[in-house]
This record gives C-alpha cells, sequence and structure tokens, in this order.
C-alpha cells in the first residue's frame, strides 16, 4: 500500500514539474501584449523590451517589481511608494512601459532612427554603448535572455515587413513599368528607401513632389 502511495506521488510531482512554467515564461505570457503593443507604437522591439525587463526585474519578483511596478530598475522620486527606495514608483505596470520608452527616446532618441524594429542585437548593443547599465555583458546577458526564450518571434510583424519590402523590391527591378506604392515606416528614411528599391532619393522626391526628405509614417510613396 505504501509502495503504490510513494508511486502515484511521485507521478504527481513529475507531471506537475513537466508542465510547471518558469518565472520568465510566466512574465512572457503575462506581458509579450503589452511589448508588442509598445513595439507597433514607437518602433522598438518587442524582444528587447521584454528582455530587458526580465533581466531587470527578475522576471517581475524583485522588490521594486513588486511593492513599486517598477520593472526597468527606472530610478527616481516619483510616483506612489509603498517601500523606500530610489526607485521610482508607478500604479501600474503599463506605466513602467511607457516611461520606460520615454527614457530611451530622451537618452537614446539616436536608436530610433538607427535600428529597426527587427534588430534586436543592434538595439542591445546600442542601449549599453549609451550607458544605460555599467556591466559590459549587460547587452550579452539580455541577448541570451532573448534567444533562449525566443523572444525575437514576438518581432514578427516587422520582419514580414521587412521581407514585404524586399519581395516588392525584387517586382519593381523585374518590372519597372509598374507602379509600386510603398508605406512608411518607423525608422525609414529616404536614403533608406531609395537603397531598398535600388532607386535615388532625387527620383523618390520627383515622384512624389516633395520638397524635403521629411517622412511622416504611414505616407504614401510611389517608386
Amino acid at each position: 500500500m505504501l509502495r503504490k502511495f510513494i508511486y502515484a506521488s511521485l507521478i504527481v510531482f513529475i507531471s506537475g514539474t513537466a508542465t510547471a512554467q518558469s518565472p520568465a515564461e510566466n512574465y512572457i505570457e503575462n506581458y509579450k501584449e503589452v511589448a508588442v503593443s509598445t513595439m507597433n507604437q514607437h518602433g522598438i522591439p518587442a524582444s528587447i523590451v521584454l528582455g530587458i525587463a526580465i533581466h531587470e526585474s527578475a522576471s517581475g519578483t524583485s522588490r521594486i517589481a513588486k511593492y513599486l511596478n517598477n520593472h526597468f530598475g527606472l530610478k527616481g522620486k516619483t510616483g506612489p511608494k509603498p517601500i523606500k527606495s530610489a526607485y521610482k514608483g508607478y500604479e501600474e505596470v503599463d506605466d513602467c512601459y511607457d516611461d520606460f520608452v520615454n527614457y530611451l527616446k530622451k537618452r537614446f532618441s539616436g536608436l530610433f532612427t538607427r535600428y529597426s524594429s527587427d534588430d534586436y542585437r543592434g538595439w542591445a548593443m546600442g542601449i549599453q554603448r549609451g550607458g544605460y547599465a555599467h556591466s559590459r555583458t549587460w547587452a550579452s546577458q539580455v541577448m541570451a535572455i532573448i534567444k533562449k526564450y525566443n523572444l525575437d518571434q514576438f518581432d514578427q510583424n516587422a520582419e514580414n515587413a521587412a521581407k514585404s519590402t524586399i519581395l516588392a523590391a525584387n517586382k519593381a527591378e523585374s518590372d519597372p513599368s509598374e507602379p509600386i506604392v510603398y508605406h512608411v515606416r518607423r525608422g525609414d528614411t529616404l536614403s533608406r528607401i531609395a537603397q531598398r528599391f535600388r532607386t535615388t532619393v532625387k527620383e523618390i522626391k520627383n515622384k512624389n513632389g516633395l520638397s524635403s526628405s521629411l517622412l511622416d509614417v504611414g505616407q504614401r510613396l510611389h517608386l
């Protein structure tokens, strides 16, 4: 009887262990939609947002994550603070995500035009070079998290857009007489678009009646 009980308990334990998610996996499940929304709105890869949050908040289990809703280690005096801390407090975790993006835009504004939303390696190295963290291995640690949990799958929208651009460029080259309409994405510049579609900035300006090189997200360009 005792042997049967031990055997049954062992099966339950093994089954529970096999299906239990790690703190990081739980975190991803809870915040992946917030990260994707952040990417679509601001252009920073969802994988970078999740990777940094997991790294800085210990998958949401750190003290400041639990008590201050601070998942990015942002310091400051603002916000509700049920505990004494040099870190900012937030009403909701979503508020911390928004503040993190605002922080990046103020301190690392160049990254938003230099790197696309499917280049998490460029973003990680760029943020490290800008002094976000003191550790020289910080970017490597964040990228390791992204690889371990396949977080770049959430950047797929950006990858699909990039593939569409390549297909359109190949189409334009094979049949120059057929018009191509391109919708400007965040981070685009005329020079980058011209390079992708094997044309020139001057020709794009002439076709679209542009007097300057300034572009708006969603703007239609005839190529």
